[in-house]
């Protein structure tokens, strides 16, 4: 039997990544769906907002600045080498 390939542990790091991408995948939706209840973002002191008539403006700017400091913390702490 020391001749013999097991194919089975072969693909186990597939099923691990699909198990992982659908929980993300679900956590991403709840914050989709509850997201807006729960914390005020789109809507912060500092995000551009203009109307004029039929024109409407709006650049949600600290929330992007806030966003993108999160996901950068949380990628350097799981991206780490």
């Amino acid at each position: 039997m020391a001749g013999q390939v097991r194919l089975v542990g072969e693909w186990s790091w597939l099923g691990r990544a699909l198990v992982l991408m659908g929980a993300l995948l679900v956590l991403f939706g709840l914050v989709l769906w509850l997201g807006p209840r729960l914390w005020p973002f789109g809507r912060l002191p500092g995000d551009i907002y203009y109307q004029k008539g039929q024109f409407t403006l709006y650049f949600p700017l600290v929330t992007c600045l806030i966003v993108s400091l999160v996901l950068t913390l949380l990628l350097n702490l799981f991206l780490r080498r």
